[in-house]
């Protein structure tokens, strides 16, 4: 990784705050807020997925961000791209007619959907959101895709949390992360 790459990464690293025992007791929150707050970090996120969609993805036609965090840099590199940016949501959240898939949390169960005519057949697609653990809300987007007959390139987080292996439940698509713990 090229030296500019790498204080990118440095930057955002040390706006990545922990906290003990949230949302419940014995889990390890990783916290992005205050990459949002740092105009230099929230930049520094944007060029490095930038980079890596330019650099590994021929054609992309959109940016698909999950419900909530996926919304705050989807949209972002969608526009540097020059490419647009889809709403996964919540059950419930979307007008119109949708297309949705149930799917396991690590604290419970959730309904994610897409509107109907968001994603065309054939589209080439990068999933994004904020944080990569069990996997089950990048899944179900997957699901979504495939549903909507669209091709899923890759997906794409801040960060990955390793030990809970949620890479291996996106199989075969690949996941690139920018922190991992």
């Amino acid at each position: 990784m090229a030296a500019d790459s790498q204080s990118k990464l440095q930057l955002l690293q040390g706006h990545i705050r922990d906290f003990q025992d949230f949302p419940k007791k014995g889990v390890l929150f990783r916290d992005i807020c205050p990459i949002l707050k740092d105009p230099a970090s929230l930049t520094a996120v944007t060029d490095l997925f930038e980079e890596h969609v330019k650099k590994h993805y021929k054609q992309v036609d959109l940016i698909v961000g999950m419900d909530a965090r996926g919304f705050l840099f989807g949209p972002l590199l969608a526009q540097r791209l020059g490419i647009g940016f889809v709403l996964v949501r919540k059950k419930g959240k979307l007008p119109g007619p949708t297309v949705s898939v149930a799917y396991d949390l690590e604290y419970g169960k959730a309904e994610a959907e897409i509107q109907e005519d968001a994603v065309a057949p054939g589209q080439k697609v990068v999933l994004i959101d904020d944080l990569l653990a069990t996997g089950g809300t990048l899944y179900a987007a997957c699901e979504l895709m495939r549903k909507q007959k669209a091709e899923v390139l890759g997906c794409m987080v801040v960060i990955e949390l390793k030990e809970l292996k949620g890479t291996d439940r996106l199989k075969p698509h690949g996941v690139f992360s920018l922190v991992q713990y």
